[in-house]
């Protein structure tokens, strides 16, 4: 039992949930999403994608919540006890690795065009791959850089985001904004794979920090408070300055905001903020799939960085669309196999709740199959020449949860039969 000491509000929730999607990121992916369609079909999308986000967590959330365990601890029911680490951690390595490269890039190209501008040319590349370590060295000395790192950077974000708007719903941007015709052509389940990639980790695992709520509407309020206005703030945000500002991407979009040095500034230190707890998480993720002692936790912090500083040199950013949708698919269908051993077969009922050891197979090949199948469209897009399969990013999620309730079924009507043939 948790004391009273060790509850937390439901409005302390929702500001960490908040405060999550208030990053770099969520303007990437405002950047994405209106470059490929008008500006309230993005914000449609961004709504459609954040509904869906908000459900899984609430679903998640509450799940650790009534056990008062973290979502490794509380996935040891579906996957087993070990399956549950080693997924879990597979993926929050990929995702955070991922992540980091692509940020450490936006930091790179902040790098190289503010240098620019005091007539310093530095290649992109070079530049990421220094900002990449710069950020690797501060994450090793752990939470200290990251507290205060967080302090500056966030409220910086915040209000050059906002004195951005005000700059472009006040002046002559306003009439670019509603002239707005896309370059590109994205369909809206492409754009819903891309909004359900930017937090799909983050709801899954939202029982890492829902497990100190006191009740289940603890977490339904912090979830639809502290994510929907936040999630539609920031993409939206991210959408309409990079029309205003007639930019191609977040980068030239900050620069162009007051000066370039301000916008170069607080991009960097944005993005450094956000890469810290990436390197961290990767590195934690890497401790526990390799399962490496703590004495090495700053070796595994460092070689997290390293290859997310690789990935930022070789220029992960222009591959951001299909690295969401394959985030997209990968991480959703972990919850629809917890959703449907938690919610469907146990009823919501945490005293039907039962860590199993080791590794449960069908929770394992449940989630394989709907990553697997939710998967393919993203990597058939790679190869024009194959017959294509149009993006469906719920696929993975239904089809995890289907094959979990009815393979479950199956073994306990197996069960049932040899007994009484006993």
């Amino acid at each position: 039992m948790k004391s009273a000491k060790e509850y937390q509000s439901w409005f302390s929730l929702g500001i960490i949930w908040a405060g999550a999607v208030i990053s770099i990121p969520s303007l990437l992916v405002g950047n994405a999403l209106v470059a490929g369609m008008g500006l309230s079909r993005a914000l449609l999308v961004t709504l459609a994608g954040y509904a869906i986000i908000v459900l899984l967590m609430i679903l998640q959330g509450i799940q650790s919540t009534d056990l008062g365990r973290p979502t490794v601890q509380v996935a040891g029911q579906v996957f087993g006890k070990k399956g549950s680490r080693t997924i879990l951690s597979i993926i929050l390595a990929i995702a955070c690795l991922g992540w980091f490269g692509i940020q450490a890039n936006v930091c790179g190209a902040a790098l190289a065009n503010l240098l620019a501008e005091i007539g310093v040319h530095l290649p992109v590349p070079l530049a990421s791959l220094i900002c990449g370590l710069v950020m690797v060295v501060s994450a090793m000395y752990g939470i200290k850089v990251l507290r205060v790192i967080s302090y500056i950077a966030v409220p910086l974000l915040i209000g050059i985001s906002v004195f951005g708007l005000i700059e472009a719903f006040t002046g002559d941007s306003l009439q670019i904004i509603k002239n707005y015709k896309p370059a590109a052509v994205m369909s809206f389940t492409d754009g819903l794979a891309v909004t359900l990639g930017s937090f799909a980790l983050g709801a899954v695992i939202a029982g890492d920090y829902s497990q100190f709520s006191k009740k289940r509407s603890d977490v339904l309020k912090a979830a639809l408070f502290g994510i929907i206005p936040a999630g539609l703030l920031m993409i939206g945000a991210g959408a309409v300055l990079t029309i205003a500002y007639r930019a191609s991407d977040i980068t030239a979009t900050f620069l162009s905001i007051t000066t370039p040095l301000i916008g170069g500034v607080i991009l960097i230190l944005a993005t450094w903020k956000t890469n810290l707890v990436n390197v961290i998480s990767g590195g934690f993720a890497l401790i526990n799939v390799f399962n490496v002692s703590k004495e090495k936790e700053k070796w595994a912090v460092g070689i997290a960085g390293t290859i997310g500083t690789v990935l930022a040199v070789v220029g992960i950013l222009n591959y951001f669309t299909p690295i969401m949708s394959i985030l997209s698919a990968m991480i959703p269908p972990v919850a629809g196999v917890m959703i449907a051993s938690y919610w469907v077969l146990g009823k919501g009922d945490k005293n039907r709740w039962q860590e199993v050891e080791g590794v449960n197979a069908l929770g394992v090949v449940s989630w394989l199959l709907g990553a697997v199948i939710a998967c393919a469209p993203v990597v058939l897009s790679f190869f024009p020449s194959l017959p294509q399969v149009p993006n469906q990013p719920l696929a993975g999620i239904v089809i995890s949860f289907v094959v979990y309730y009815v393979g479950y079924r199956l073994s306990a009507q197996k069960t049932s039969y040899w007994r009484k043939r006993k």
